[in-house]
Parts: structure tokens; sequence; C-alpha cells
């Protein structure tokens, strides 16, 4: 289990693409996506050790690693997870976005804008 978790998060560390389900036309699920939900599950299953992984995922990955760190922290420490986005808040860094099959590019820190401006305060 810990192997997966460290294989999951050395992914979203690396990635340059944020993707929360199936892209492009035939729904193809991205490795960082998979990555996502096996940090996801972790989370559930061994929260402490998980939010270890998820907290260096903050301070030290990609811009769209640090994206999945935030949101992931929303599932278990919103007050956490909204800090985490108003740090992220200046950021200039780009990353790929897909929502379905609409492929974009964003900035960080907008990104970060539009997680704190949601209803539910960001998460």
């Amino acid at each position: 289990m810990v192997e997966r978790l460290d294989a999951a998060v050395r992914e979203l560390a690396g990635t340059d693409t944020l993707a929360f389900g199936g892209v492009g036309f035939a729904g193809t699920v991205l490795p960082e996506t998979e990555a996502y939900f096996e940090v996801e599950r972790q989370l559930d299953a061994h929260p402490e050790r998980a939010r270890r992984k998820v907290d260096w995922l903050l301070a030290h990955g990609s811009p769209a690693g640090r994206a999945y760190a935030a949101t992931l922290l929303g599932r278990v420490d919103p007050a956490a997870a909204r800090a985490a986005w108003e740090a992220l808040r200046g950021s200039e860094a780009e990353f790929v976005t897909f929502a379905g099959c609409i492929m974009g590019r964003t900035k960080l820190g907008e990104y970060a804008n539009t997680q704190l401006n949601r209803p539910e305060g960001g998460s």
C-alpha cells in the first residue's frame, strides 16, 4: 500500500495536466487521474500517512500537482485546503486542464481563485 501511495504521489508531483475524469472523445482516464484517485483512496484508508504525502505534494509538486494536493486537502481538512488555495493565488505557473474533451491551459493562481470563489469555499 505504501508503494502505491508513493507511486501515485510521484506521478502527481511531476504532471503538467489536471483532469478529474475521462478525457477526449474516448473518455480515457489519464495516469495522473488514476494517481489522484489512488491518493484519495489512501486518504480514506490511511489518513495520517496519506496526509503527510499530500502536504509534501503541496510543497514540492508541479503546478498541476499542487492543484491536485489542494483539492485532496479539501476532502479531509477544508480549512487547510482554503489556506492552500490562498497561498497558490499569486502563482503564474501554468498547467494543462481537461474538462471532458475540452483541453485548455490555466495559471495556478487563476485556478486557485476559482476554487476560492466556489460556494463551498474552495475545496
